[in-house]
């Protein structure tokens, strides 16, 4: 099966596209395969699979994962959502800015985000149903977010007034993340 790797604007960030197999029936893809995502320089040990469902108009995010740091593979099973990711690296010469890419389950695609990135998405359907691979199993002690409407991020999101969670409404800013010690697990020298 052919994996297509393309690289956004910044450095780590990935947008996959599969061979996929369309007939009468339906279509299949290959999503995930070690030899294919070793070749094209991914992570080939993915330790958990989480699946949401959302309504239009909700953003989740910005979330990441110190302790153990979190790289997160997503993809759109149904509709279609405005995925995001920031680097919140220190030292990184991309600190704080961010890259999206419209994912559906019409295009397929998958977008990778190290770890070092903050990641979220906003559903532009009715529903969107979202699946993240991750590189390490979810720690509630060693995860936080970045407020989606950081003005220091400024990610254009294509909702003015989301639907959030009482956790991502009181995120904390880009600036106040990093002047925690923990922000220190996110280096542009650190391996992503």
């Amino acid at each position: 099966m052919k994996l297509t790797v393309r690289h956004l604007s910044i450095p780590g960030v990935l947008l996959l596209e599969h061979e996929v197999f369309e007939d009468a029936r339906g279509f299949f893809m290959e999503v995930y395969k070690r030899d294919a995502f070793r070749e094209a320089g991914l992570p080939d040990q993915l330790h958990q699979q989480n699946h949401s469902r959302s309504a239009r108009g909700v953003i989740r995010g910005l979330h990441f994962q110190w302790n153990q740091p979190m790289g997160k593979l997503m993809r759109v099973t149904e509709g279609t959502a405005f995925l995001v990711a920031v680097d919140i690296r220190h030292g990184s010469p991309t600190l704080g800015r961010w890259v999206s890419e419209t994912v559906s389950a019409e295009n397929k695609r998958q977008l990778w985000a190290p770890a070092g990135f903050a990641r979220g998405f906003c559903v532009l359907s009715d529903f969107a149903q979202i699946e993240y691979l991750c590189t390490a199993v979810y720690n509630p002690a060693g995860e936080s977010g970045i407020r989606w409407d950081d003005p220091d991020v400024g990610v254009d999101w294509p909702v003015k007034e989301p639907l959030l969670s009482g956790k991502d409404a009181a995120a904390q800013s880009l600036r106040e993340w990093l002047a925690r010690p923990e922000s220190q697990a996110f280096t542009a020298s650190a391996p992503v």
